[in-house]
């Protein structure tokens, strides 16, 4: 295929574009793999490393910090370093950083190589998605980004399905190894194929020239305000919430920061997070709509598998398949959606029918009991995530209507971050939750266990208490499937504020 003129910042060249959307798909599939391949073997790792169950969590907090701090700022960075070099520079140390995951022998050790580990992946996905979206025609967009949303939907189902077996079959180091070879492969075929476009160069190079005006203020914001806010998130539930003075303090230092960043990056002349970009009335809804997919779609990641393996004794591998059969499903819609995308049905349209459909398959899921079987388990996810491609496909593509080509980077940056701090904020709402809840339900329960029900004096207390607290937990984990799908269905009249597109293309610039 020749050089398209009409896509001046392709990373293609005279290349197959689908070809490098195959590439730099690659790594970002291994990094997105990463943020939960790891919960499963996190009880093994703790052992190895003698850490107990709460000094282990920070194995997990540290990666989302850093990912997290990195994200808002990737696009700055892509524009001042280079997109190619820059996705290059993140794969490398996200390879290097996993291998010394692998071969680390104490908690700090472990700790610092994941805080550079995800430095090293948060860069990946937000320029993946800039070069697709420079690289395709606006007619071929929403197909491209299907393939770019099997990567990012596909990868947590299968992540804990392969943590599971990699640490059950052999160890805990190889849920970090496998990015190795996987990550000199991205590296070889990056560097080999994907061009860094002539026009980003000469921008870049006159950005340079105009003197390189770093947005120090704005760095030092990002840094605090999305890395106290990760941390609050992720210890809200284990620090017992806003009753802890730390968590307070966390609250109320990363609310002044992101404020204070707002205000200050929206007066900023080279900011290093352009918020400016949410002024754009489709961009900001779609990063609200990104939101809420990074939402449901990670808390519903874990909140099945943890079901499965603590009420119906499930073991790791097959509670991770109980995703892995949803997963399926994905991988088959994602291109149907793709096809349909702004070609046959208004990108819009499909999202109001997903976020309906979501909306649905959670309240279904709050009918369930532990009499369920296997297969029940598994259809439960499967309507959950057939929506999941018919809502990434069409946010991804209309998301850059009315953008300049010029701001794909910085665009990329702050959709993804909104993905990922839906997944955060989801995660902490479904752990809170699940607690609050079961503590609430077991002492509505326990007030009607007497010794004149039947059961008292025959019955040991321990097992009286056994079953109530199963009972509990069944009955928060289906309050969690209905307040989900209560806010799924909120939010269908905010889709109706997006834009159309002309019949016959994908959403574009």
């Amino acid at each position: 295929m020749a050089y398209n003129p009409a896509l001046p910042r392709s990373a293609a060249g005279d290349r197959n574009p689908w070809l490098i959307a195959v590439v730099v798909s690659i790594a970002t599939f291994m990094e997105v793999l990463d943020t939960t391949i790891a919960n499963v073997a996190l009880r093994h790792i703790a052992g190895a490393l003698g850490a107990d169950q709460d000094e282990s969590t920070w194995i997990l907090t540290s990666y989302l910090v850093s990912n997290a701090i990195i994200l808002p700022i990737s696009g700055w960075l892509a524009n001042v370093v280079g997109r190619k070099r820059f996705y290059m520079v993140c794969v490398a140390l996200f390879t290097l950083s996993s291998v010394a995951c692998a071969f680390a022998t104490s908690l700090s050790m472990i700790l610092v190589a994941r805080v550079f580990q995800g430095i090293g992946g948060g860069g990946m996905a937000p320029v993946e998605q800039s070069m697709f979206a420079d690289t395709f025609p606006p007619e071929k967009r929403a197909q491209a980004f299907a393939l770019y949303g099997l990567t990012v939907v596909s990868a947590p189902a299968i992540g804990p399905v392969l943590g599971g077996w990699l640490t059950d079959s052999f160890s805990w180091h190889w849920v970090f190894l496998i990015n190795l070879p996987v990550g000199l492969l991205s590296l070889t075929l990056v560097g080999w194929l994907v061009t860094e476009p002539e026009l980003l160069e000469r921008e870049r190079r006159e950005r340079l020239a105009r003197g390189f005006r770093v947005d120090i203020l704005g760095f030092i914001l990002v840094v605090v305000g999305f890395g106290t806010l990760q941390v609050l998130l992720d210890r809200y539930e284990l620090d017992d919430g806003f009753s802890s003075s730390f968590i307070c303090w966390l609250g109320a230092i990363s609310v002044a920061s992101l404020v204070w960043l707002v205000v200050w990056e929206l007066r900023h002349p080279y900011p290093v997070m352009n918020v400016r970009l949410l002024g754009h009335r489709s961009f900001g809804i779609c990063c609200a709509l990104m939101f809420l997919v990074g939402f449901l779609l990670i808390s519903t990641t874990q909140l099945l598998p943890q079901l499965a393996q603590s009420l119906m004794h499930y073991d790791a591998t097959t509670a991770g398949l109980t995703l892995g059969v949803g997963g399926i499903f994905t991988l088959l819609l994602m291109p149907v959606s793709g096809i349909v995308t702004g070609r046959l049905i208004q990108p819009k349209w499909l999202i109001l029918l997903a976020i309906l459909g979501t909306g649905w398959s959670l309240l279904r899921a709050s009918g369930v009991n532990l009499d369920m079987s296997f297969w029940t388990i598994s259809s439960i996810r499967i309507s959950q995530v057939i929506w999941l491609p018919f809502l990434f496909i069409p946010i991804s593509a209309v998301s850059y209507v009315g953008l300049p080509p010029s701001r794909s980077n910085e665009a990329s940056a702050l959709i993804n971050l909104m993905r990922n701090l839906g997944g955060s904020v989801g995660v902490s709402f479904v752990t809170t939750m699940l607690a609050e809840r079961g503590q609430f339900h077991h002492e509505r329960l326990g007030e009607h266990i007497t010794v004149y029900n039947g059961h008292g004096w025959n019955t040991p207390l321990a097992a009286i208490d056994a079953v109530v607290q199963a009972q509990a937990s069944v009955l928060s984990y289906l309050d969690i499937f209905r307040v989900l799908g209560i806010l799924a269905l909120l939010v269908w009249p905010a889709v109706l504020l997006l834009p159309n597109v002309p019949k016959g293309t994908a959403a574009g610039h």
